[in-house]
């Protein structure tokens, strides 16, 4: 196991939702986020709509996903962080049955620090934020001078994507005020 940092690392969180109320799932979730032990918040970004994305590509059959991301500072083991967004994602009916499908809820840890990981549960930084305009973007829209570990800089990955989300504002609670 990772040993515990002494000090608060940056974190940087990827919410998607496609199915229910996904603006008001976000919103919660960016909530029960802020409420975490040894978390804490330094923003939300802006919501952004994408396609779904499956094993084989963009599926335009799926509903569309509403996508944010939070940055925050945490103490504590990356381990740790992924059982607490688990039993977010689990308190909003998130069930995994099918790889990349249709959920509530997808919170995932894109960056950790400078920490690289990979182990049978969690890998950091994120293996595919890089190429996620859904990630990206409003990673970008957050933080300009963004950088994802060993990949580069946030808006530069985002300028070699092909990029098709799109903005939808700041939902209630979900404007860096969870």
């Amino acid at each position: 196991m990772t040993p515990a940092p002494d000090a608060p690392v940056s974190v940087v969180l990827a919410l998607g939702s496609n199915l229910g109320d996904r603006a008001a799932i976000l919103v919660d979730a960016a909530r029960a986020i802020a409420d975490l032990e040894r978390l804490e918040v330094a923003g939300v970004s802006p919501v952004f709509e994408s396609a779904a994305v499956k094993p084989d590509g963009v599926d335009p059959a799926a509903p569309p996903y509403l996508n944010a991301v939070v940055t925050a500072r945490y103490t504590g083991d990356p381990h740790e962080l992924l059982d607490a967004i688990n039993g977010i994602e689990d308190a909003h009916g998130r069930v995994r049955t099918e790889r990349w499908g249709d959920r509530t809820l997808d919170i995932d840890i894109i960056v950790f620090g400078e920490l690289e990981l990979s182990d049978d549960r969690l890998t950091i930084p994120h293996p595919r934020a890089w190429q996620r305009d859904f990630v990206l973007a409003p990673w970008l829209a957050l933080d300009p001078d963004a950088a994802i570990p060993g990949r580069g800089r946030v808006d530069e990955l985002l300028a070699a994507a092909a990029s098709s989300v799109r903005r939808q504002g700041s939902a209630p609670g979900l404007d860096g005020r969870p």
